[in-house]
């Protein structure tokens, strides 16, 4: 019956609690898994990166891919201004009146170049076949009042070109070019305009030189900037990023191979992994080189960072070319395949004979900047410095986006000894600027530079911040849940401990502090000995007069015991008092002679042990002046054993004490 009661009682408990908690616990729970899901995420997004796998999407060169788009047809304004160096004293010059050319800087004069890459198909090693297009088209509004029809003072190139080539052959053909220059009166300096030295000017001698030599030179007309803008039969394999993002837009071959046919050594020769301008390498690092390919320049030339800065709101970093650049081997010895020929020009020229159909082309920084001083021997009014000269790339790090560029290269004619040509004896062993050009581009459009600052700025902000947000929250998640959760459970347990402490009053704490003495002693003393502690029948609150009436508990029962066992004591001792009363005060005065003689003794309140091994106790006088006659009162007291009555005086001697008057 009690067992039911119980089981009863408990299972009423345990469904109280569950209908007051289910709620919020649920509710902790969903928020700990939120905390849970929450530090996932920031994970995810501190380990996976994910908006580095999608940038990297965006960059690969795939058909309709918004990146191809702007790599195939740019949006960009690039412009190619052209500045010339028109001759202020030919007449002079010729007569022998003056020993340098005077030269005047006029310009610019500025074409806007439609760049365009006409792809042809998608290759299965990770690249693409295309043909490069350079369209020019004129800016009058940008030319800062210079027109094409301005007429200057300029080398003829055809003459100086066909005259160096021709010095080095056989009489015989020196005199039938001397006879031709002659008959045609070609002068090396030639009145013209400035739009006929850029884009091509008619010349008799051209004419018979495109006749008698086809091989050679195939086109009737001669301009410099029409001649660096052919890209007549070139192509070009660029790579996708399918391999490596870094990659994309970056020239794999130029016209079938990784080499410039004109150079002989993979240092000067090699032109994989450059760009065209249009996309350089992405990812790249503060002290990390890059190349720079264009047709002009003959050559793949390495740019270096110089500087950090902001460009469009974007981070840019700034490029230029390395001191000794255009070195043929005098300070860089690996430059020593840029000797055409085993000819090294000075330092400061680069010779691109090879790639201007045979004409005695070199390159240098413009008014010779950085350039030997020999170059200025024999020609006057050039002021280089590094603000107007210098070659500048400002170049998006994360995604090789050209924010600010600004390419400038001089063309020069690098003549030999041509003293034995009519006409031209006067420019002999000279180094004759025509022209400088610049390749710029001030800015992306309003639409790219948008695009590309949230691309860049926007979106890694908001992945940062995301990544954040979840570690927070899921952290904050987490402990405030564990730390309600151990509140809980602490402040239960705390409750429970007050509840158990309070049921028990002060006959209950004695009853226990003797039942501990007892387990004590049945445990040998020994604190590892399993002892058990009696416990109340169960942890609920005693206060229900349901269960009161129907369940006593553990120290109710164990008081009625105690009572019922002290009311069989004095049964038995009242009705043992008549029997031996008379031999009582037959023995008293023995007793009263003992107690005196030991009043002024120390009683040892330790039970002595007998010859035999047993324990008893001695009687303690409580009163001596009480009557010796009367016995007032005898008290027992009960240490929690079960006893019969025939064991009460014999086996719990020591637990008795008789107090006499």
């Amino acid at each position: 019956m009690r067992s039911n009661a119980s089981e009863s009682r408990k299972l009423t408990c345990q469904s109280s609690c569950l209908t007051n908690t289910d709620p919020d616990q649920l509710g902790l729970f969903l928020f700990l898994m939120l905390g849970f899901f929450s530090l996932g995420a920031a994970c995810f997004i501190l380990f996976l990166r994910p908006y580095d796998f999608f940038f990297s999407q965006k960059a690969i060169l795939e058909e309709g891919g918004e990146i191809f788009e702007m790599w195939r047809k740019p949006e960009v304004k690039l412009y190619c201004r052209v500045y010339l160096f028109n001759v202020t004293n030919a007449e002079e010059y010729m007569a022998g009146k003056h020993d340098k050319l005077k030269l005047q800087e006029v310009g610019p004069y500025v074409y806007r170049e439609r760049l365009e890459h006409e792809v042809v198909q998608f290759n299965e090693n990770g690249t693409l076949s295309a043909i490069p297009r350079h369209p020019l088209a004129w800016e009058e509004e940008l030319s800062e009042g210079n027109k094409e029809d301005d007429v200057v003072y300029m080398p003829h190139i055809a003459l100086l070109s066909i005259a160096n080539v021709v010095s080095k052959q056989s009489f015989m053909t020196r005199f039938g070019l001397n006879n031709l220059i002659s008959l045609t009166n070609t002068r090396p300096l030639a009145r013209m305009t400035a739009r006929e030295f850029m884009m091509g000017y008619s010349s008799k001698l051209m004419t018979l030189g495109n006749t008698f030599m086809p091989g050679w030179i195939y086109f009737d007309k001669l301009g410099l900037i029409d001649r660096m803008y052919d890209f007549e039969g070139d192509y070009e394999t660029i790579f996708t990023g399918t391999d490596d993002v870094t990659n994309s837009g970056l020239i794999d071959t130029y016209r079938g191979s990784t080499q410039l046919p004109q150079w002989e050594d993979r240092h000067c020769s090699n032109v994989q992994f450059a760009s065209d301008g249009t996309k350089f390498k992405s990812g790249v690092s503060h002290n990390q080189s890059i190349l720079f390919y264009r047709k002009s320049l003959c050559r793949a030339a390495p740019l270096i960072p110089v500087g950090e800065g902001v460009r469009g709101g974007l981070k840019g970093f700034m490029y230029t070319f390395p001191e000794h650049m255009l070195d043929n081997g005098k300070n860089i010895k690996e430059n020593k395949c840029f000797c055409r020929k085993g000819k090294c020009l000075p330092e400061g020229l680069i010779d691109v004979t090879d790639c201007y159909y045979g004409f005695p082309i070199a390159l240098s920084y413009p008014h010779f900047y950085k350039g030997d001083d020999v170059l200025f021997s024999k020609v006057e009014g050039l002021t280089p410095n590094k603000e107007d000269h210098e070659t500048r790339f400002w170049i998006q790090p994360d995604s090789g986006l050209p924010l600010d560029v600004s390419s400038k290269f001089q063309i020069n004619m690098a003549l030999d000894d041509i003293s034995m040509i009519t006409n031209t004896e006067r420019f002999s062993n000279m180094y004759l600027p025509m022209l400088w050009f610049d390749i710029r581009m001030y800015s992306l459009t309003p639409s790219l530079e948008q695009r590309f600052n949230l691309y860049l700025n926007v979106l890694p902000v908001v992945e940062k911040c995301a990544m954040y947000f979840c570690f927070i929250i899921g952290a904050a998640l987490i402990l405030i849940t564990t730390y309600i959760l151990t509140f809980k459970i602490m402040f239960k347990n705390y409750n429970n401990g007050q509840n158990r402490k309070c049921n028990f009053n002060f006959k209950t704490n004695l009853w226990f502090n003797q039942e501990k003495t007892k387990s004590k002693k049945s445990c040998g003393d020994s604190v590892y000995a399993p002892c058990e502690i009696p416990l109340h029948d169960t942890e609920s609150d005693n206060s229900d007069p349901q269960f009161d009436d129907k369940k006593p508990g553990f120290i109710k029962s164990h008081s009625e015991k105690i009572k019922e066992l002290s009311n069989k004591l004095s049964d038995k001792v009242h009705g043992s008092v008549g029997n031996v009363k008379g031999s009582i005060r037959g023995e008293l005065s023995q007793v009263k002679k003992a107690i005196n003689e030991r009043k002024n003794s120390l009683i040892n309140p330790e039970a002595e042990r007998s010859d035999s091994g047993e324990e008893y106790s001695h009687y303690k006088p409580v009163n001596q002046s009480d009557s010796d006659e009367d016995c007032k009162y005898l008290e027992v007291i009960d240490d929690g054993s079960d006893f019969d009555d025939a064991s009460v005086l014999s086996a719990h001697k020591n637990q008795l004490y008789i107090n006499i008057g």
